[in-house]
C-alpha cells in the first residue's frame, strides 16, 4: 500500500508543478467553496471523534474540536493562500559570468511532502493547501484521534480536486493507524522528499530519530516571556494573560514567566493573583514548588511555571538552558536591554512586548502555515509557501567548454 502511495505521490508532484498559478488558485478558491458546503457533513464525523475521547483532556479536545466558525476559518485560510504569490517558479537572480555564461537561481517545489501529524483536523486542510499552491504533491498521516475529522475534510478536497479534472492523488491519506505503517511511512525516502512532523515531544523525537527522509522539526513550544525592570506593569499583564490563556493548548501559548528580581515584590503579587482569575495553576516562585521536569515541560494547558531572576543575564542563561527554540519574549521599556534580548536569545522567533500568540503563519502574513519549524535548517519558524521549495541553478551558454 505504501509503495504504491510513495509512486503515486511522485507522479503527482511532477503533474502539479506544470500547473500554472492561476488554474491553483482557481482550484483552492474552489476547495474552500466545497468544504463550506459541507460544513454539516465535516461537523457530524468530528463529533464522532469527540465521542471517542476522554472528555477531561481538555487541552487535547481543543485541538481536536471543529464548529462551524473553525470549518469557515479553515477555508478561509484557503482564500489567503490562493491570493499570495507562488513562489514555485520565482527567480531570485541572474548574472552574467566573465566568459559569457548566464547563471541563475530560482525556486521549485521540493517534490513529495509527507505530514505526521497529530489531533489537529485544521492541519490537513492547511498542509493540502500549501502544498498545492506551492506546486507539491503530500502525503498525510494524521492522528488516529481525528480519523473521521480528517477523513471527511480529505474526501471534500478529494471530490473536488476530480470535480475539476484535476488526479485525486495530489492529495494522499493513510488510513492504516498502526506504528508499523508508521515506521514504513518513514521509510519511503525514494519516494517522499521531506517529512514534517507535528505533535508532541514523543511523535517529534520518534520520527527525528527513525526516518531515512530528511525531517524539517516542528512544533515543540516551551516559550518564555521575561519581564524587565523597566517593562510597563499593566501592559505586562495584559501580555501575559493573553500569551497563557487566549488558548492555552496551542504551541505558541506562554509556558514560563520570568521575573526581575527589582520588581518582583510589586508585581508577582499581581500576576499570581490575574492568574488566579483567569484558573491558571501557578508553579515555582509564587505557587507551588517546581521540579526541575517543569522548566522543561510544555504544559498546553492552564498551568505556567514562574522563576524570580537576578538580572537579563540570567534570564537569557535560564532560557538557552530549557527552551525548546519556539518562542520568547521581553517586556520592557529599555531599548538596549531589547536589543541584547533579540541578540541574545536564538529560537525562532523573538517578542519585544509583545504576546506569544502572534507567532503564526497567518498573523505574520503567510496565509496558513504547515508548521513552526524549531531547528535551523531548512526553515524556520513558521513555514508557508516559500518553506515548501527549494532552489535549482540555470544555466545558458552559447557553446562554452570547460
Amino acid at each position: 500500500m505504501l509503495e504504491q502511495i510513495g509512486k503515486e505521490a511522485k507522479i503527482q508532484a511532477k503533474y502539479i508543478s506544470r500547473l500554472g498559478s492561476a488554474e491553483k488558485n482557481m482550484v483552492l478558491l474552489a476547495c474552500a467553496d466545497a468544504l463550506e458546503a459541507n460544513v454539516a457533513y465535516i461537523l457530524e464525523e468530528n463529533q464522532k471523534d469527540l465521542q471517542n475521547i476522554d472528555p477531561t483532556r481538555k487541552a487535547f479536545s481543543d485541538r481536536l474540536m471543529l464548529d462551524n466558525k473553525r470549518v469557515l476559518a479553515i477555508a478561509e485560510g484557503l482564500r489567503k493562500v490562493s491570493r499570495l504569490d507562488d513562489p514555485s517558479q520565482e527567480v531570485l537572480y541572474m548574472k552574467t559570468l566573465p566568459n559569457g555564461l548566464q547563471v541563475g537561481e530560482r525556486r521549485v517545489p521540493i517534490g513529495v511532502v509527507g505530514m505526521i501529524y497529530e489531533a489537529r483536523p485544521n492541519v490537513t486542510v492547511d498542509c493540502f493547501g500549501l502544498c498545492f499552491k506551492s506546486g507539491n504533491s503530500c502525503i498525510l498521516r494524521g492522528g488516529s484521534e481525528a480519523f473521521n475529522s480528517n477523513m471527511a475534510l480529505v474526501a471534500v478536497l478529494q471530490d473536488k480536486l476530480q470535480e475539476l479534472g484535476h488526479p485525486r492523488t495530489l492529495l494522499q491519506y493513510i488510513t492504516d493507524p498502526s506504528r508499523e505503517v508508521v515506521r514504513q511511512f518513514m521509510g519511503l525516502r525514494q519516494y517522499v522528499d521531506v517529512l514534517i512532523p507535528r505533535g508532541g515531544t514523543g511523535l517529534i523525537k520518534t520520527v527525528v530519530e527513525n526516518s531515512t527522509i530528511p525531517v524539517i522539526e516542528t512544533g515543540v513550544g516551551n516559550c518564555h516571556i521575561f519581564v524587565d525592570e523597566s517593562a510597563d506593569l499593566e501592559r505586562a499583564i495584559d501580555i501575559i494573560i493573553n500569551a497563557k490563556t487566549q488558548r492555552p493548548s496551542v504551541c505558541n501559548a506562554c509556558e514560563k514567566l520570568l521575573i526581575h528580581k527589582k520588581i518582583a515584590e510589586d508585581f508577582l503579587p499581581r500576576i499570581c493573583d490575574a492568574f488566579a482569575k483567569h484558573k491558571v495553576e501557578v508553579r515555582g516562585d509564587g505557587g507551588i514548588p517546581a521540579t526541575e521536569e517543569d522548566w522543561y515541560t510544555e504544559y498546553l494547558d492552564l498551568t505556567i511555571a514562574i522563576k524570580v531572576v537576578d538580572s537579563l543575564d540570567k534570564a537569557i542563561s535560564h532560557i538557552v538552558q530549557y527552551s525548546s527554540g519556539h518562542t520568547e519574549a521581553i517586556l520592557t521599556e529599555s531599548y538596549q536591554n531589547a536589543q541584547r534580548f533579540v541578540a541574545e536569545v536564538d529560537s525562532a522567533a523573538v517578542f519585544v512586548n509583545a504576546s506569544t500568540r502572534f507567532t503564526d503563519g497567518e498573523e505574520f502574513g503567510l496565509g496558513a502555515e504547515i508548521g513552526i519549524s524549531t531547528q535551523k535548517l531548512h526553515a524556520r519558524g513558521p513555514m508557508g509557501l516559500k518553506a515548501l521549495t527549494t532552489t535549482k541553478f540555470v544555466v545558458y551558454g552559447n557553446g562554452q567548454i570547460r
